[in-house]
């Protein structure tokens, strides 16, 4: 680690696993990389669906805000040549991003992958879609306990 790095302390779900909103952006990161060009770009257009073009030229370097806007507004198409040229570090930059505006997109990529018969071979994406699950669904409880209160 970094000297200027500052220590990211990890999120405890109910059952006292770690849960770090890090691990589910490298997972991302992991599942993007190996993923095929349709898929690659089908995981873009999901994870930047959510975002305005302030927060898209803000994030890595404003790859995604070109994307964005090569490929139309309100509607949305990734090009296969554009899904190629993003970076794994750039989709975990994204993730990372999309997780402070939006948690349920990122969460919303459990059924996404879950849907694709490509993306369930894929071991990081089993893992993630676990992750996502659960943290989806300790969030509800945490929601219905404060209902409760």
């Amino acid at each position: 680690m970094n000297p200027n790095d500052t220590p990211k302390t990890p999120t405890l779900d109910r059952s006292g696993c770690e849960v770090s909103e890090i691990s589910i952006a490298q997972l991302v990161g992991e599942v993007y990389e190996f993923a095929p060009p349709a898929e690659r770009g089908r995981l873009l257009e999901h994870l930047l669906r959510p975002l305005g073009v302030l927060s898209l030229v803000a994030v890595a370097n404003g790859i995604f805000a070109s994307i964005r806007f090569r490929s139309g507004w309100p509607e949305m198409h990734v090009r296969a040549e554009d899904a190629l040229n993003v970076q794994t570090g750039d989709v975990i930059t994204l993730v990372k991003h999309v997780q402070q505006v939006s948690i349920q997109a990122v969460d919303g990529l459990a059924d996404m992958l879950a849907s694709s018969p490509v993306m369930t071979g894929s071991a990081a994406a089993v893992l993630l879609i676990s992750l996502l699950v659960q943290r989806s669904q300790t969030r509800r409880a945490g929601d219905r306990d404060d209902l409760e209160v």
